[in-house]
């Protein structure tokens, strides 16, 4: 087959890949001259623990399992299991720990509930006081969000099947499997898959204009190296409060008796840190839904967060090297992985994979393929 992939974030790339590793040939468009996008933007986490039972775990650890078998292909995804601790600092917060970590579902998802010492052996660069535990998510791992797409696309090249056409923005579908790009160039094959991201407007509009997703938009930073190994991905207890695995009645009292600080409320906040492979540190991040979005970053989040993780990690953070915000497209409907639908024979989009994109770009591209039957 020939495939025609719109969008060069991780959603694009992977269904770029799983078409070559099935013998097909791609012609891979993207209208920036790589992907600028929430791919790039992100964490680089492959974040298994906090996923509902049902469709959405599944989806993350298939996801978690083709990252591993991916980065043995092209190490340069920068892929590290790592793990990640929730850091558990009231007794709330250890109580919603210490009921999920007992359900059923909690060894499908490997938790384990850490005292203060084993969180420390786990982490050692937690030396911050007040700390009553964690919760262990060994599955978790980390990959580079700044250079996975490129690595890839690198490795498919070298397959002699895979063509990237960067600075070619998709302006039309043209009958059945075809597209045209800004340039007029006419892109034809036997399968179109538009992966746009949160690149709504124009022909996406135009082909499905009542798709049921909505932007989010969201504010992150990076400081400069951390100067030590930070060998888990961190997580603070209002995290919690955003992913559904952690539902049930112990969320509901921790949300009754330790409401969140007055600033994480307002920007919907949770704390993520993440060490990249240069050694260092991606913090955020807010969650922001009323359009249209503000164009400015707002400082008040980083300096709450930021004062987050110096306490978790009792020393001060070093310098912040670079502040950014970013958006992605997410279903409204939250027990839905991603939103596939079919526009015009032969051409489909996908999109609204929210804030698990990165986590689940090789599984979603996996089913692509499977139900498309390439």
């Amino acid at each position: 087959m020939r495939v025609i992939v719109v969008g060069a974030g991780a959603l694009g790339t992977m269904h770029a890949w799983h078409a070559v590793e099935r013998g097909h040939h791609v012609v891979h468009l993207e209208r920036e001259e790589q992907a600028r996008g929430a791919s790039v933007r992100n964490f680089g986490l492959v974040w298994v623990g906090g996923r509902s039972v049902g469709p959405e775990l599944d989806m993350a650890l298939r996801a978690r399992q083709l990252w591993q078998e991916i980065a043995e292909q092209v190490p340069g995804v920068g892929f590290r299991p790592g793990g990640s601790l929730t850091v558990l600092r009231s007794a709330a917060e250890y109580a919603v720990a210490a009921e999920v970590a007992a359900r059923s579902d909690a060894a499908l998802r490997g938790w384990e509930l850490l005292d203060p010492e084993e969180t420390r052996k786990a982490n050692p660069a937690l030396r911050g006081d007040g700390l009553l535990g964690a919760l262990w998510s060994p599955h978790d791992a980390r990959v580079e969000p700044r250079t996975a797409q490129r690595a890839l696309q690198d490795h498919l090249r070298a397959s002699g099947r895979y063509t990237f056409l960067g600075g070619r923005e998709v302006r039309e579908v043209v009958g059945e499997r075809a597209v045209r790009d800004d340039r007029g160039e006419l892109h034809s094959g036997d399968a179109v898959v538009l992966c746009t991201g949160a690149w709504l407007g124009g022909l996406v509009r135009e082909l499905a204009p009542q798709l049921p997703v909505r932007r989010v938009r969201l504010q992150m930073m990076q400081t400069e190296p951390l100067g030590e190994d930070l060998p888990t991905s961190v997580a603070d207890g209002d995290s919690f409060r955003y992913y559904p695995a952690y539902a049930g009645g112990a969320l509901d009292a921790l949300n009754a008796v330790q409401p969140q600080h007055e600033t994480a409320a307002e920007h919907r906040m949770q704390l993520l840190m993440v060490q990249r492979a240069d050694g260092t540190l991606t913090i955020g991040d807010t969650h922001e839904y009323d359009q249209p979005f503000g164009f400015d970053v707002v400082e008040e989040p980083y300096r709450y967060l930021a004062g987050l993780a110096e306490d978790l990690l009792g020393r001060p953070l070093p310098p912040v090297r670079r502040r950014w915000a970013g958006v992605y497209a997410q279903c409204l409907d939250p027990a839905l992985v991603v939103h596939r639908e079919r526009v015009r024979e032969g051409v489909w989009i996908v999109t609204g994979p929210g804030g698990r994109g990165m986590t689940g770009s090789p599984a979603i591209g996996e089913t692509t393929a499977n139900e498309l039957e390439w």
